[in-house]
């Protein structure tokens, strides 16, 4: 279950990264199939791995995130736990897990409805507060 919370805390974290909502065109905003979930995924995993050998290290994970500030970092804590590398199954298996929990109907496509009350249950899970240095985004 903590996984679970922190895979979707993770999805919050990528998803709220305004730099990389910026990038994808405001995806934020537009309904998200599951196969859109992956590529995102392959395409963040591929901009973190700098040495393109199929792992990505902490360090390799930190240099390419410092851009996009704290949020960043705790994003990486939760992606890496206590880990010092992860391969691209394991990110993507993160991801996919994170938008299986925000797919509430289980249709393959996750709503800005959807989204909205996921961010409500991790919330409510934490006892509704952000977490410390994050702004409450509704």
């Amino acid at each position: 279950m903590n996984r679970l919370l922190a895979g979707i805390a993770l999805g919050a974290a990528i998803i709220s990264t305004s730099a990389i909502a910026q990038e994808a065109g405001g995806f934020m905003q537009q309904d998200m199939t599951r196969q859109q979930a992956q590529q995102r995924a392959d395409q963040m995993f591929q901009r973190f791995d700098t040495n393109h050998d199929g792992v990505v290290t902490r360090d390799e994970a930190q240099a390419a995130a410092a851009q996009f500030g704290g949020r960043a970092q705790r994003m990486i804590d939760r992606i890496f736990g206590n880990a010092q590398s992860i391969t691209l199954q394991q990110f993507e298996a993160q991801s996919l897990a994170r938008f299986d929990a925000m797919d509430l109907n289980h249709d393959g496509t996750v709503t800005a409805a959807e989204r909205q009350q996921a961010r409500e249950q991790m919330r409510a899970a934490r006892g509704g507060n952000p977490p410390a240095g994050h702004p409450e985004r509704g």
